[in-house]
């Protein structure tokens, strides 16, 4: 009874918190926050927790969140269109134009075969034709959730994959166009000079956009140079303009964010603001998108509805069979092998981001029932799970055109040789903890190529020069290199000392390593884990991003010089990044240490097929023309960490790629097997960090990797 009192005299307050708008904003960061988590460590995609949550916590559940409240209609409407938006930022234009005739050929096949199929289906279930038309749109798109794992496996230069990624673009420029006719003809433009006058306005507002757009993009750019927070703001500014614009002329604002995606792909790059503008869609709008959808699902009634199920299984078989259809024509026409279409197939199954926010649009406006909404969620549910899982099987065995070694023309031995301009190592020296260690290993290398080292200190700058607390900084920087300067010559190394004075740490750090003509910088690890990090980056993810030269990035436990036993996997041996082998071989020449370059084969592989990996990582080691040549390994297990941090028992430092993920939504991730090593290895780490231009594409991803929630949303 004390008990039941007790809840009387709270309901009060739970009837006023109720009406506050930031309790369901607090309950929905608590969801995005802990349920994404709980669902992967189950092996299930991360928005499938979301959905789930939405339904528990909706009005066919707890009654905690409604669909219908101010606060759920905005920040939903606002997931909306930034997917839309991401959906046309993360279009790889320039895939497309490498493989234009054929992706054009699949795109075809993609979205014509399921139009057909889907329109079909919707016939049969009494559907008016601008409605099943509009189904079958649903079809026809698709989304890349499988590529890390093409990634890990080597093969994303096969022509049959690059293909599938060009097709993408046209088969969603394509969905949003029939978008906007059925819901432009559904909302009362039906007569044909009408549906005339809608296309004409929507070709000129394309031009506008596509064309204006990126022109403006490019000038604002130019003009506001390392500004990240305005180039941010300008570009959440054309999103927004673009939505507007859209509605102006009749059509849904998805249409106009989804075009504004598309003309700032270019300008944005592959650079840190781009990944800001993902990270915020991909933390918060996204998945509070997502779990409105799950607000939405009505599972009772969905189980008792006999033709709400028939309509679901027809939709699922009906999307597997035609793209599976056009897979095989596409095999066909383009002497594919049933290999390369079986990966056609599987990668262009998964359908997420387009596909739901078409469908959400198509509920709103009254073209498409509740029926098909739940329907279509539970079609992403299932081919967001099957798709990457078939790829995992079928793309095993792909062949790939593999890309030209990677040359560290920095790091080469013989390139030291033969250039001019003396080997420099530039070491930023702010962290007095790690200043020590840093100017060792930076003073092994240049030693052991006669080179030089620069300690660099930045002192952030003030409004005035005389500002007490510049004076203060730039005393504390000239400490901190003169202690740098008596090391380095109890190290036998020539030292360049060098203050600079500069408005950021990062920038004023690669603008001193270019100044300097720096063939490598040497950084010490900083947090990546706070809030702060993720969401601004930290400042080794601001020097990967701008840096002209390799970043090695060191996590050392004891002095460079102890070290004896170096590590270093090698994931991909088709288009391996060489620069982490020869950096250790530097290091271990200069130690006379034993260098071991590790590869790990999946356990199921044939005993033909690890032979080939033996005699591939020996071919790649002797092409690196070392006087010592290192040690080859390879180990047979199921999991590429566990084999790794097995093998690094014995090891006193693991040098690793420090890539970014192409899925990942916080801004310059590494990939989800180098995070596991980082947290779990006991022995030092060096990681270290190509030029932008020089890197290939790689998912990370990722989200990250196919587990994280990234992954499900774009």
């Amino acid at each position: 009874m004390e008990l039941i009192s007790q809840f009387l005299a709270l309901e009060p307050t739970f009837h006023v918190l109720s009406k506050e708008p930031i309790v369901p904003f607090a309950i929905l960061v608590v969801v995005i926050l802990v349920v994404p988590i709980l669902f992967e460590r189950l092996r299930l995609p991360g928005l499938v927790g979301l959905l789930a949550s939405g339904f528990i916590l909706g009005p066919h559940g707890w009654h905690i969140l409604q669909a219908e409240s101010p606060i759920m209609t905005l920040l939903s409407n606002i997931g909306l269109v930034y997917l839309m938006f991401v959906a046309g930022l993360e279009m790889d234009i320039k895939q497309f134009r490498r493989t234009k005739n054929r992706a054009l050929g699949f795109g075809g096949f993609s979205f014509l075969v399921p139009l057909l199929v889907g329109t079909f289906v919707g016939r049969i279930f009494g559907f008016d034709w601008n409605a099943s038309i509009l189904i079958g749109s649903l079809f026809a798109s698709h989304t890349l959730l499988a590529y890390p794992i093409i990634s890990r496996l080597g093969v994303v230069n096969n022509e049959a994959v690059n293909v599938t990624m060009g097709a993408s673009i046209f088969t969603d420029v394509s969905v949003v166009l029939v978008l906007a006719v059925c819901v432009a003809i559904h909302t009362g433009k039906f007569s044909f000079w009408q549906i005339i006058t809608l296309l004409n306005s929507l070709i000129v507002y394309a031009l506008v956009v596509l064309v204006g757009f990126d022109w403006a993009g490019r000038e604002f750019f130019r003009r506001s140079g390392d500004d990240e927070g305005n180039q941010f703001l300008f570009v959440l500014l054309t999103v927004f303009l673009a939505a507007v614009g859209a509605q102006l002329i009749g059509v849904e604002k998805v249409i106009g964010a989804f075009l504004a995606g598309v003309a700032v792909n270019e300008t944005l790059g592959e650079g840190p603001v781009r990944e800001k503008i993902a990270f915020i869609g991909n933390i918060l709008f996204i998945p509070i998108f997502f779990v409105n959808l799950g607000l939405l699902v009505n599972l009772p009634i969905f189980l008792q509805n006999i033709g709400t199920i028939k309509l679901t299984v027809f939709i699922v078989i009906g999307l597997i069979t035609s793209k599976l259809i056009a897979a095989l024509l596409t095999k066909l026409v383009y002497r594919y092998n049933w290999q390369e279409m079986l990966t056609i197939w599987s990668l262009s199954v998964p359908q997420v981001g387009l596909t739901l926010a078409a469908t959400l649009v198509g509920y709103r406006v009254g073209l498409l029932n509740l029926s098909v909404l739940n329907s279509v969620i539970f079609l992403m549910i299932i081919t967001s799970t099957l798709g990457p899982l078939i790829t995992s099987k079928v793309a095993v065995g792909l062949t790939s055109v593999p890309e030209k070694p990677q040359k560290l023309s920095s790091l080469s031995q013989q390139n030291i040789e033969k250039s001019n301009t003396p080997f420099t190592i530039v070491v930023p020296v702010h962290n007095p903890q790690t200043k020590q260690y840093l100017v060792e290993i930076a003073s092994l290398l240049a030693r052991q190529t006669n080179g030089k080292i620069i300690p660099l200190a930045i002192a952030t700058a003030f409004a005035h020069m005389d500002a007490p607390d510049l004076e203060a900084s730039i005393q504390r920087s000239e400490q901190l290199l003169l202690k740098a300067m008596a090391q380095s010559r109890g190290l036998g190394v020539k030292a360049e000392p060098l203050l600079r004075i500069d408005d950021a740490f990062a920038q004023g750090i690669t603008r001193a390593a270019r100044e300097q003509k720096a063939s490598l910088i040497v950084m010490g690890w900083g947090n990546r884990t706070g809030l702060k990090a993720r969401l601004f980056g930290n400042v080794i993810d601001n020097v990967l991003w701008s840096s002209h030269c390799p970043v090695a990035v060191t996590r050392l436990v004891e002095s460079p010089r102890k070290i004896q036993r170096i590590l270093v996997p090698v994931e991909n041996l088709l288009t391996p990044s060489l620069q982490p082998v020869q950096l250790a071989q530097i290091l271990a020449e200069a130690n006379q240490a034993q260098l071991t370059v590790l590869n790990v084969c999946e356990r199921r592989a044939s005993s033909s097929k690890i032979d080939w990996r033996r005699s591939q990582l020996s071919l790649l080691v002797s092409k690196l023309a070392f006087s010592n040549p290192p040690e080859t390994q390879i180990i047979v297990h199921e999991s590429v960490a566990q084999a790794i941090l097995q093998a690094a028992r014995l090891y006193d430092l693991v040098v690793l790629p420090f890539i970014p993920s192409r899925t990942s939504p916080s801004g310059l991730a590494i990939s989800d097997v180098t995070t596991q090593l980082v947290r779990q290895l006991t022995c030092s780490i060096i990681m270290l960090g190509e030029p932008q231009r020089t890197q290939t594409a790689v998912f990370p991803s990722t989200v990250t990797s196919t587990a994280t929630m990234s992954e499900g949303m774009i």
